[in-house]
């Protein structure tokens, strides 16, 4: 048993899950950015739907574990503290990538139209916690709303990206999504889909192992549930997103990268309706403590800031990149300091 290890057993254990959870979302980008010139979707729609949900995947492990285990705090900031850790990889990609704004260079509807999706499911969870805490077998109505917001939102950005009802200015420092970003593959696709239906395998064990962990960790030390989850956990399983949006930055795919972390953000949503799903006590939303409804302020705040900047599409800024990357990177880590140096409420 995981709580039977001793202190250095149970850190190591931590690690290499965190080792997997990082190869597994590195191998799984060269793979998406393939399936995305094979399928003809193209790389916003396949890195906001197949590599976001992915690469979420140990996250999603994490959250359904600790609402299983009793533990609401943890399954709820665990999933909404990483949307914000993953918005503010994309401002640091941004420091990256030195030609242009990133935000400028890859233009593309589907990822403005899903990050407005993003906003509109970040307003559900408020909505919850406001509203009585009422529960259908064991869950909050919001919840199943979550969902069905989320589907309905992707089949929206298909038909976006189909038919589009207006486009982007193209200027010299855009980087339009082509099929040549990918390099030739001799596999064919099921091979792919195979390969990367593995890799996904290996995220689900590792967040598993990160989730319960964490837990003991939680329990053997006294931390808070909030910060271990907003911090550590989320953190953690979002690796896979900065590794996958700098890869795909490297290999010239711009939609794909900023798909990829508004995506995963998007996915990470239905975090909240499986947490609710596995905590057996009432509604999740109304378990939670205050520090857990602030990062979800800040990661709407955050999304906020993103799409406004892909809209606004600055050439230019200070640093070599965008203003709403440097008010992305000053929100965040000001909500870290904030969070690290508050005592817990709860």
């Amino acid at each position: 048993m995981i709580e039977t290890l001793s202190t250095p057993a149970l850190l190591g254990l931590f690690v290499l899950c965190a080792c997997a959870v990082v190869a597994g979302g590195t191998a799984m980008t060269g793979l998406a950015d393939r399936l995305a010139d094979r399928t003809g979707l193209g790389e916003a729609l396949v890195g906001g739907v197949l590599l976001g949900a992915a690469t979420s995947l140990s996250g999603t492990v994490v959250s359904l574990t600790a609402a299983l285990d009793g533990r609401a705090s943890l399954a709820f900031s665990n999933g909404i503290g990483g949307i914000a850790a993953q918005t503010a990889f994309l401002a640091l990609a941004d420091l990256i990538y030195r030609k242009a704004n990133l935000e400028h260079a890859a233009a593309d509807l589907a990822n403005v139209f899903q990050g407005t999706v993003l906003m509109l499911l970040l307003t559900l969870p408020l909505l919850a916690l406001t509203a009585p805490p009422v529960t259908v077998a064991g869950m909050h109505p919001v919840s199943v709303v979550i969902v069905l917001v989320y589907i309905v939102g992707l089949r929206a950005s298909h038909e976006v990206r189909q038919a589009p009802m207006w486009m982007p200015v193209r200027t010299d420092a855009t980087r339009p999504d082509t099929a040549e970003d990918a390099a030739p593959d001799g596999r064919s696709t099921p091979a792919l889909v195979s390969r990367f239906g593995a890799l996904m395998l290996v995220m689900g064990l590792a967040g598993w192992g990160i989730a319960k962990t964490t837990g003991v960790a939680i329990d053997r030390f006294g931390l808070s549930a909030s910060v271990a989850g907003a911090l550590v956990t989320a953190v953690i399983t979002s690796l896979p997103e900065l590794v996958t949006t700098l890869v795909a930055i490297r290999q010239g795919a711009l939609q794909l990268a900023i798909g990829g972390i508004i995506g995963g953000n998007t996915f990470d949503t239905l975090f909240l309706t499986l947490s609710d799903a596995g905590y057996r006590d009432g509604s999740i939303y109304h378990a939670v403590g205050q520090q857990d409804v602030f990062w979800l302020v800040i990661g709407l705040l955050l999304t906020v800031i993103l799409v406004i900047g892909q809209l606004f599409r600055q050439r230019h800024g200070p640093a070599g990149i965008g203003l709403e990357s440097l008010a992305v990177l000053a929100v965040y880590v000001g909500a870290v300091v904030l969070q690290a140096t508050l005592p817990d409420p709860g």
